[in-house]
Parts: C-alpha cells; sequence; structure tokens
C-alpha cells in the first residue's frame, strides 16, 4: 500500500511541478493537459492547456496532482506535505528554496524531535513541514 499526496492547484500546477522537480531533485514522470484526452470536450478552450494529471517522483517517494476549474478552486487547508531529509543541510536547502516567495510560519530550527524543523506555504499555496529527525 502507498499514501502519495494529491494537490490541486488554480491553474499553475506546471509551473509548481517544474519547481518542486528542481527542489526536490525529482523528475516529472508525466504531465497531462486536457488537450489531447476525452476530458477535452468537458472544458473550457481557454483550460485545456492546464493540467489534468501531474505525477512526479523524487526518490522514492510520488506526489501527484492537476489543476482544479475555477469552480472547484478552493485554497488548501488543513492539511500540510511533510517531507523528511536525513541531512541538515540538504533539510535548509530545501527549506529555503521552498520557502522563496511563500510564508514561512514556523522558522527552521532545532527541536526536542528534530535536528531541523521548519513549516512554510509556498508561493502556489502549498503547505510544507520540512523535518531531518534526530538519529534514533
Amino acid at each position: 500500500m502507498a499514501i502519495n499526496p494529491y494537490l490541486f492547484f488554480a491553474g499553475n500546477c506546471k509551473e509548481a511541478f517544474e519547481f518542486y522537480a528542481k527542489v526536490l531533485n525529482g523528475k516529472i514522470e508525466a504531465m497531462l493537459p486536457h488537450a489531447g484526452t476525452p476530458a477535452e470536450e468537458h472544458v473550457p478552450a481557454e483550460w485545456r492547456d492546464k493540467i489534468m494529471h501531474a505525477y512526479l517522483k523524487a526518490g522514492d517517494n510520488i506526489l501527484m496532482a492537476s489543476d482544479a476549474a475555477p469552480a472547484y478552486q478552493k485554497p488548501m487547508q488543513g492539511i500540510s506535505v511533510s517531507i523528511q531529509i536525513p541531512e541538515p543541510k540538504e533539510a535548509e536547502r530545501v527549506f529555503k528554496e521552498l520557502s522563496e516567495g511563500g510564508n514561512i510560519t514556523m522558522p527552521m530550527d532545532e527541536t526536542f524531535f528534530a535536528q531541523r524543523f521548519g513549516m512554510l506555504t509556498d508561493k502556489f499555496g502549498t503547505p510544507w513541514m520540512v523535518n531531518c529527525p534526530k538519529p534514533m
């Protein structure tokens, strides 16, 4: 069994996933617009280049997403994408890059449970928790 986050964007999924692939050293495995699919006829012409499904692989982790049609767009809330990074310097790098243009809600710092931990909402509206756990 696998549990994977699926994010919904307000028309900027492609830009967000290209950014995440760079920051997370991942690879976009799929980026499917509505155009050219059976879904094409069910969306307005200006929406056909928006992403119907995106699939990003970073290490053994998978992040998926799409653009939500305007009638269904809502801000992401009540959830954070939690990322576990074993090396403190790498955790700092990822946190810094994800936070550029976004909003830091808890600065990266040492905690009782982590060498480094911080929370942010990125420039695309995705909430993140970046954690570098303490050795067991």
